[in-house]
């Protein structure tokens, strides 16, 4: 029934505040710290220490999505032809194939690593560095997974939530976990050839990747309608972590009743 119930409790939050003025979205009073215990008693809760500090940063995520982010996006989609588009995409896609071998491997995932190698291999070459994703078509899609997950799925918890600076909803761990795939994405692509480095590390891509990838997240902030889209936020955000981990541990431990 707990399952159920938070179904109802969501839909409730979202369809029974529409009049509140968008101005006002997101502002009910902090009420951490909450305890992990206090968190497991209420559905909505999460272990949010820094809330305060949490709320501010995503008031801030909020005027860069509105006046900066969002409209590069349509500038960017009014611009481009669909094609082009797909191109850059599958581009970003195919280097973070890096990143989800590495993990893979970390995570001794051995099915998961052939995945991403093969992946790459295959895009790289007949794909034209990755902007035909070839292997999806062959039947080999893509299994994405990061360093914050390979911490969890050796037994590091979440930490406290955390909200960060323009990518939004995370976790202690998980926020180290970016910190780390950056840094070795970095050094992966040191001794690549120039073009390619360059494609990769230069202000003009990462403008271009943080275009690309806002554009696939079909969130806009505030369009709730809700006093409560923080909370909201929140929880789903960390659900859908756990889940991931669960579906790691699931490949993992076939004799798990996932």
């Amino acid at each position: 029934m707990r399952p159920l119930a938070v179904g109802l409790l969501a839909s409730w939050l979202l369809a029974g505040c529409g009049a509140v003025p968008g101005t006002s979205l997101g502002t009910t009073p902090v009420r951490s710290p909450i305890t992990p215990e206090q968190a497991a008693e209420s559905p909505l809760d999460v272990y949010d220490p820094w809330e305060g500090f949490n709320r501010g940063v995503y008031q801030f995520n909020t005027v860069l999505d509105r006046y900066l982010l969002m409209p590069a996006v349509r500038v960017y989609e009014f611009v481009l032809p669909g094609p082009v588009q797909l191109a850059v995409t599958n581009f970003f896609n195919n280097v973070g194939e890096l990143r989800n071998g590495m993990n893979s491997a970390l995570q001794l995932r051995g099915d998961a690593f052939g995945t991403a190698l093969g992946r790459f291999m295959i895009n790289s070459t007949v794909g034209m560095l990755g902007l035909i994703d070839i292997a999806t078509q062959i039947g080999y899609p893509e299994r994405r997974t990061d360093f914050g997950l390979t911490l969890g799925r050796w037994g590091v918890g979440p930490g406290p939530y955390l909200v960060l600076p323009v990518l939004g909803p995370s976790s202690l761990r998980d926020g180290a976990g970016v910190a780390v795939d950056t840094a070795t994405l970095r050094a992966t692509t040191l001794n690549a050839p120039a073009a390619i480095d360059g494609s990769i590390s230069s202000p003009p891509a990462t403008g271009l990747y943080g275009i690309d990838r806002r554009r696939q997240i079909r969130f806009e902030y505030y369009q709730t309608s809700s006093p409560f889209e923080y909370d909201l936020v929140r929880y789903f955000a960390t659900k859908r972590r756990e889940f991931e981990l669960l579906q790691i541990y699931c490949e993992l431990y076939p004799q798990l009743e996932c």
